[in-house]
C-alpha cells in the first residue's frame, strides 16, 4: 500500500490553510493602518492653533468688550465648533504674572480642553 499521495495532499492542505491565515493577518494590518491615518487626519490641529492664536491676541489687547462673543460665534459659524474659554485674573507663576486661560473646543468628533498660563 502506497501512502505518499496522501502525504502530498495533506501537506498541500496545510500550506493552503497557512497562506489563508497569513493573508488574513496582512489584511487586518492594512485596516489598522488606515484607521490610524484617518484618526490623525480628523484631528483639527490647525483649527485649535487658530483659536489659541485669537484667544492670545484677545488677552494681549487687555480683554476688550464683545471680542470674546465674536470669537465664539466665528468658531461656530466657520468651523462648526463649540468653543468656550475663560481668562482669569493674573497670578504669580514662577515669578511672572500670567493669566490662566482655560480653552474648551468641541466639533462633534474631537473634544479638546486646555489650561495654559499666558
Amino acid at each position: 500500500m502506497n501512502e505518499e499521495g496522501q502525504w502530498i495532499v495533506l501537506m498541500g492542505l496545510l500550506v493552503a490553510v497557512a497562506l489563508f491565515f497569513l493573508a488574513l493577518i496582512i489584511n487586518q494590518s492594512a485596516l489598522v493602518g488606515q484607521t490610524t491615518a484617518e484618526g490623525v487626519l480628523e484631528f483639527p490641529k490647525n483649527d485649535i492653533r487658530d483659536l489659541r492664536s485669537a484667544i492670545f491676541d484677545y488677552v494681549d489687547t487687555e480683554l476688550p468688550d464683545g471680542v470674546k462673543e465674536d470669537i465664539i460665534a466665528i468658531s461656530l459659524e466657520r468651523k462648526n465648533a463649540v468653543v468656550n474659554f475663560t481668562v482669569n485674573q493674573k497670578m504669580d507663576v514662577s515669578g511672572r504674572w500670567l493669566h490662566p486661560v482655560t480653552i474648551h473646543y468641541n466639533n462633534g468628533v474631537t473634544v479638546y480642553n486646555e489650561t495654559v498660563y499666558y
